[in-house]
C-alpha cells in the first residue's frame, strides 16, 4: 500500500511539473522575421561558436550586402528583450533596408532565451502590435535576463569574466557578460559568440540598441568606447542640427562586462550603445499594458515631467514606440554617415530610412 501511495504521489508530481511547463514552453515560439530584399545570407550564432548549436542561446544572424565592396557594421538588438525598440529597430533593418555598398550584420534577438519569459512582477505584456510604414508588426517582449529554465541557479554574488562583483542574478544579463567565456554559463557563451562574430567579420562599427526609463541618468544618449567617442560627438552634433536632442557619454573603464566597453577593448571595432527613453520600463509608471508600451503615454510620467523629475522632454504626446525606433534608426544612420565622411573607401551606404 505504501509503495502504491509513493507511486501515485510521484505520478501526480510529474503531471503537475509537465503541466506547469506548458505556458513556459509556449513562449519559446517566437514571431517570424521576414528577411527583405537586402538580406543576402542568413547565418546562426552557432556558426561562429558551435557550442551554442541546439541550445536556446542560438539565434539568427542576418547579413545585408551591397554590390560594391566597402566597410562593415554590426547592429545588435534584443540584448534586453524587455526593451522592445532595440529588437524592433534591428528587425525593421532586416525586413526593409538595402545596401549599395558595404555590409551590415544584424542580430535582432541577441539573447533568444530572454525572449522566452517576462520579468517577474513587472506585468509586461507578452506581445505588442504597432504600425511601421503602414504595416502592422507583432513584437515579442521578454525579460532583461536569460530564462532561469536555461541557466540556474543564480549565485549570491556574480563575478564577471573581467572580475567585477555584481548581484547574482546579473549572471543572466547578457550586457554584463562580455567578452564572454566559451566554457562559462549560457549567457557567457552567447556573449563569447557575439565577440566571435566581431572577431570574424571585423566590423568597423558595432552598435548595441537599448532603452531606459525617462528618469534614468543615461537616456536619449550615445555611449561610446574611447576610440569611438569622436564619431559619437560629431554624430550627436549633426543630430542636434536636425532637431534630435541626444547626449554623449564615454564608456566608463571601471564598469566591466558591457558591450560598449568590452567590444572595443577586445577587438578593433568602434563600439557604441544607444539608449532611448521608454516609460514602460520606469519605476514611476502606472498600469503596464500594450497601450503603454506602444504609446509611451502615462499620467504619472506627465506629473513627474511637470515636477522636473525626468531627464527627457515629456508631454501629452508620450514617447511612442514608433518615435523610439525612429530615433535609433536616425542615430545609426548618422553614426554610419559620420564614419563614411572620414573613411570613403570603407563607407557603408544603406537605404530604407524614411
Amino acid at each position: 500500500m505504501r509503495i502504491m501511495k509513493v507511486l501515485l504521489f510521484s505520478a501526480i508530481t510529474v503531471f503537475m511539473v509537465v503541466t506547469s511547463l506548458k505556458p513556459f514552453n509556449s513562449q519559446r515560439r517566437l514571431e517570424s522575421i521576414n528577411p527583405g530584399p537586402g538580406v543576402t545570407q542568413i547565418k546562426k550564432l552557432s556558426d561562429y561558436f558551435s557550442e551554442l548549436r541546439g541550445t536556446f542561446g542560438d539565434t539568427e544572424v542576418y547579413v545585408l550586402e551591397g554590390k560594391q565592396q566597402g566597410g562593415c557594421a554590426l547592429i545588435v538588438g534584443g540584448t534586453h528583450p524587455n526593451e522592445p525598440a532595440g529588437y524592433a529597430t534591428a528587425r525593421i533593418i532586416v525586413e526593409n533596408f538595402t545596401l549599395t555598398k558595404g555590409k551590415l550584420i544584424v542580430i535582432p534577438r541577441a539573447n533568444t532565451s530572454a525572449f522566452s519569459h517576462t520579468q517577474p512582477l513587472e506585468a509586461t505584456p507578452r506581445m505588442i502590435r504597432f504600425l511601421w510604414n503602414g504595416r502592422e508588426m507583432t513584437i515579442g517582449i521578454g525579460s532583461r535576463l536569460t530564462n532561469p529554465i536555461d541557466q540556474w541557479p543564480d549565485p549570491r554574488l556574480y563575478r564577471t569574466v573581467t572580475g567585477q562583483a555584481l548581484s547574482g542574478s546579473e549572471q543572466r544579463n547578457l550586457n554584463r557578460a562580455y567578452p564572454g567565456n566559451p566554457r562559462g554559463t549560457l549567457t557567457e557563451k552567447i556573449a563569447y559568440a557575439i565577440m566571435q562574430v566581431i572577431r570574424t567579420e571585423n566590423p568597423e562599427l558595432s552598435i548595441d540598441l537599448h532603452e531606459a526609463a525617462p528618469e534614468y541618468t543615461t537616456v536619449n544618449a550615445i555611449v561610446a568606447h574611447d576610440r569611438a567617442i569622436d564619431i559619437a560627438v560629431e554624430a550627436a552634433m549633426m543630430l542636434e542640427l536636425e532637431g534630435i536632442d541626444i547626449g554623449v557619454e564615454r564608456s566608463p573603464k571601471e564598469f566591466r562586462g558591457l558591450s560598449h566597453r568590452e567590444w572595443g577593448d577586445n577587438s578593433e571595432t568602434l563600439a557604441f550603445l544607444l539608449e532611448v527613453a521608454n516609460p514602460s520600463q520606469g519605476r514611476l509608471r502606472g498600469r503596464t499594458d500594450e497601450r503603454l508600451v506602444v504609446t509611451g503615454l502615462d499620467k504619472f510620467y506627465l506629473k513627474a515631467a511637470k515636477a522636473g523629475r525626468l531627464n527627457v522632454p515629456y508631454d501629452e504626446n508620450g514617447l511612442p514606440l514608433k518615435l523610439r525606433v525612429w530615433r535609433h534608426l536616425k542615430t545609426i544612420q548618422m553614426i554610419i554617415d559620420t564614419f563614411n565622411a572620414y573613411n570613403p573607401d570603407d563607407s557603408i551606404l544603406l537605404t530604407g530610412l524614411e
